[in-house]
């Protein structure tokens, strides 16, 4: 979308307690209206039928009163609702009226996409959604809700003023499922805070080999903690990063392995990404569930053996892959 437009917004909502103001009856009707096998519809009737509570104080207890909206974020309620997203249910029927538009939604967070083409319509979508949120039992938290604008560097083209929206927040950067996001496509900012957080945990690490932790058990540590934290969504950022925050942080994991925090045999951030984007790209092609997986070449007698490029993953649909026969 950012080719073809000078700029693109991005609206970020937040409902207030959207998980504990769900009605039962209104997901179970949307439910209904998917198609899904009985057994497995007739299962989350039963669980959400019958449930009360009541509170106790000081030796005395309420009566019970039913509940009627909420969910339990239990392991295996999110195992067959977060995963396929809860909003398939809740917000269904949640569509922008801009046909332009593009609406994004996972679990309770929600994100609509609008051209410069279409950035008078940026309102009327945001009353919109408020209007769907109030017929359904949640509430549009306007001062939580935030618009960020990403622009192209390569065009001189600035933001226009008239862009700025009542009661909400225009930021430089977002946390999109635990991804920060600056408006430059940038993954600088992200780095340079990732570092900052790890910095902080080898003081722990330090206090942990004061008290008689083994180097071998701190690196075990530093590996689930600060190397799972520089490798969090890297096929989303390492299009974004630059040779600058490629040395950054490989200056950190040499501090590292001088402390005895890093296993001296860890590879480099470059090689740590390159194999994490192998993993990812050899399960997606062998697993047609993928998100990912349509955007393949077609199947081919040599289909096991494919090289991908590294390409700017602006370029992801249009990837292209080096066949070897």
């Amino acid at each position: 979308m950012l080719a073809n437009n000078p700029y693109v917004i991005v609206i970020s909502f937040d409902f207030s307690k959207a998980f504990d103001t769900v009605r039962h009856s209104s997901m179970l009707h949307k439910l209904e209206q998917l198609g899904i096998p009985d057994n497995v519809y007739n299962w989350f009737v039963d669980y959400f039928y019958g449930h009360c509570h009541s509170t106790m104080y000081g030796g005395s207890e309420s009566l019970l009163r039913s509940i009627n909206a909420s969910v339990v974020q239990l392991v295996l309620y999110k195992a067959l609702v977060s995963a396929q997203q809860l909003n398939v249910f809740t917000a269904s029927d949640l569509q922008p009226l801009n046909a332009l538009n593009q609406l994004v939604k996972y679990a309770d967070d929600t994100y609509i996409i609008v051209p410069a083409s279409c950035a008078d319509t940026q309102c009327s979508e945001i009353d919109h959604v408020e209007s769907w949120a109030r017929e359904n039992n949640l509430q549009l938290n306007r001062t939580k809700t935030r618009q960020i604008i990403f622009t192209d560097k390569r065009r001189k083209q600035g933001v226009p003023e008239l862009l700025t929206l009542p009661d909400v927040a225009r930021v430089s950067s977002l946390k999109i499922l635990g991804v920060t996001i600056t408006n430059g496509l940038s993954a600088s900012e992200p780095v340079r805070n990732v570092i900052s957080n790890s910095a902080q945990t080898l003081h722990a690490l330090w206090v942990l080999r004061a008290h008689g932790m083994p180097d071998e058990a701190l690196q075990v540590v530093f590996r689930s903690v600060v190397v799972g934290r520089l490798l969090y969504a890297p096929c989303a950022l390492s299009g974004f990063v630059t040779a600058t925050d490629r040395k950054r942080v490989d200056a950190f994991l040499r501090r590292s392995k001088l402390s005895r925090f890093c296993s001296p045999d860890l590879a480099s951030y470059d090689e740590l990404l390159a194999e994490a984007d192998t993993r990812v790209f050899s399960r997606t092609s062998t697993n047609s569930l993928r998100v990912l997986y349509h955007l393949l070449p077609p199947p081919s007698t040599a289909s096991q053996h494919y090289i991908i490029y590294a390409l700017a993953h602006l370029n992801l649909p249009t990837a292209s892959f080096k066949c070897i026969s």
